[in-house]
């Protein structure tokens, strides 16, 4: 997508597709594994005109709302977001999301939104936490349609997004959060483990956590983990 940016004009929405991927990436440089021809790993593109830098956590929201739709669409059983934005089936992943926003001062200029959804492989090898639509249901699916509804689903969520704020959309984001006021395991950026409870979403986009002594602390992505 980058490099197709460099050489033409891209409209809104353009998918690019991979049936193979050999260097899928995930959160924080960790990497994505995907079979070939079994799963939808795919990106969009989104532009922007006036998506605030301070409102980029929209994008996530957005995204992961649209995902959740069409999988709660499917029936999938206990489907929810793990923030910021990995999408759960009880305590299993089934998708990532990827999102790279290429700034233009202090607005977000486009983004590339990166999928890998998990849907037809059943074997993942040191994966246990992972599992695929296949798995859940017994169904194999068709990743076209599949691909299709999820398009329809990021348009219905992401146009008119700049309008909005991260405020109004976050009512209906933690009411999905995998976790949410349950006790829970984390560690922090050295490591450590410590027990706390998943309580909100800060507009900014940093996990609130209840610690002990009813203190409550922010978190960005690079700071917390949560074990589950």
């Amino acid at each position: 997508m980058k490099e197709l940016l460099q050489s033409v004009k891209l409209d809104d929405y353009t998918v690019v597709v991979a049936k193979k991927q050999l260097k899928g990436r995930g959160q924080m440089g960790t990497v994505w594994q995907s079979e070939e021809g079994k799963n939808l790993t795919f990106s969009v593109l989104k532009s922007f005109d006036a998506l605030h830098v301070n409102h980029q956590f929209l994008l996530n929201i957005g995204v992961s709302m649209a995902v959740f739709d069409v999988l709660h669409g499917l029936s999938m059983p206990n489907v929810s977001v793990k923030w910021p934005n990995d999408i759960m089936s009880g305590s299993q992943k089934i998708c990532g999301i990827l999102i790279e926003n290429v700034l233009k001062g202090p607005l977000v200029g486009y983004a590339i939104i990166g999928i890998g959804l998990n849907v037809n492989q059943t074997n993942f090898e040191n994966l246990g936490k992972a599992s695929s639509l296949k798995l859940l249901t017994g169904k194999t699916f068709d990743l076209d349609e599949l691909l299709h509804n999820i398009l329809i689903r990021l348009q219905h969520h992401l146009n008119g997004l700049e309008a909005k704020t991260v405020s109004q959309l976050l009512p209906s984001y933690e009411k999905l959060l995998f976790r949410k006021d349950k006790p829970s395991t984390f560690t922090n950026a050295q490591g450590e483990m410590f027990m706390g409870f998943i309580r909100s979403v800060s507009p900014a986009g940093k996990l609130v956590l209840e610690l002990e002594d009813q203190i409550f602390k922010e978190y960005d992505l690079k700071e917390v983990t949560l074990l589950y």
